[in-house]
């Protein structure tokens, strides 16, 4: 039996066995055409994944839009209601504003005692009192005590009903506080407060250290310059004369004046730093303070026959405007540097 040789002809060989030289398409069938699924969509499955990654990411983004706008109005409308909470639980629901006046009106009567006037002191107390308590409130009629600056200082609420206010007070040369128990009726039975048991004297916390400031690099022929137009301005701030005050003052600026409480004694310091056409200074000043019609003189015999003088400190913001500094604001002195 023959075999068929496996060598295949070049079709663009002419008279090649078998092959002719150009292609019938006759020779190739085409595919079948492709049937629509009944019932559904002709379009191929991949536009499907197209349409449902884009309303996927759709909804994504209209998620993080409202929840953008949500979060901070709701951090805004749930800011004020938590600090009303916490305000809540600090007073436990108990009035502390009326509490600390109330304490401190008694406080007023129960610090200040003399014989003398016992019987007045009784019968003041009596209004801040429960029926039956002591109405001398501990005190046995001997001795004198005497209170000033007396102020409210601060308040432990132990519920809605019960609390312990701190009073402070000025005795003599001593600071002290005066712890009062006092009781609150509540708002359904008239809102009433009453001292609900003995009241204690404590000493007053000690001053706060105070540390020092450094010194400010100072500008010494600005200092010469301010000096004298200082001085006027000073001396017009006390009398009130306005338009004698204006030529001091910066332009576009006006500034009240004493209006004769007082009167100008000396410029006793200037503390002027390193700046341009505006600047923070500091000046002590002292006034005289008139006793009546007598003037303050320093080499009187009698104190009680003349006025006095009293050291101040302020802040100033001047201006250079030409070859003249003028004051464009006065203000207390704060911190001390140095």
């Amino acid at each position: 039996m023959a075999r068929r040789s496996t060598v295949q002809h070049d079709p663009r060989i002419a008279d090649g066995p078998g092959l002719s030289a150009t292609l019938d398409t006759a020779d190739f069938e085409a595919p079948p055409p492709r049937r629509p699924r009944r019932g559904g969509w002709s379009g191929g499955g991949g536009r499907w994944l197209v349409w449902t990654g884009r309303v996927i990411l759709w909804a994504l983004i209209v998620v993080i839009v409202v929840n953008g706008i949500r979060a901070p109005f709701e951090r805004f409308t749930q800011q004020e209601p938590a600090s009303s909470n916490v305000a809540a639980q600090a007073d436990k629901g108990f009035p502390t504003d009326r509490g600390m006046a109330f304490a401190a009106q008694f406080a007023g009567v129960y610090l200040n005692f003399s014989p003398e006037d016992a019987a007045s002191r009784s019968n003041k107390l009596a209004a801040f009192l429960a029926e039956g308590m002591d109405p001398q409130m501990g005190w046995d009629g001997y001795g004198k005590l005497a209170a000033v600056a007396i102020q409210p200082y601060d308040i432990e609420p132990s519920d809605a009903h019960n609390a312990v206010v701190s009073v402070a007070f000025q005795s003599g040369p001593r600071r002290m506080l005066l712890s009062v128990p006092i009781y609150y009726s509540g708002d359904d039975a008239g809102r009433r407060f009453v001292v609900a048991g003995r009241p204690a004297i404590l000493p007053a916390p000690a001053p706060a250290d105070l540390p020092q400031v450094a010194a400010p690099e100072t500008d010494d022929a600005a200092a010469a310059e301010l000096k004298p137009q200082l001085e006027g301005f000073f001396k017009e701030y006390a009398s009130g004369d306005a338009n004698a005050l204006q030529r001091y003052v910066a332009a576009g600026k006006s500034l009240p004046s004493f209006g004769g409480a007082f009167t100008f004694s000396q410029l006793k310091e200037i503390v002027v730093p390193v700046g341009g056409a505006t600047r923070e200074i500091q000046a002590v000043v002292v006034w005289a303070v008139n006793n009546g019609d007598a003037p303050a003189t320093p080499n009187a015999t009698d104190p009680a026959a003349v006025g006095g003088t009293l050291e101040q400190v302020y802040r100033l913001t001047v201006e250079k405007q030409g070859d003249k500094w003028f004051v464009a604001d006065i203000r207390g002195g704060g911190r001390v540097a140095g």
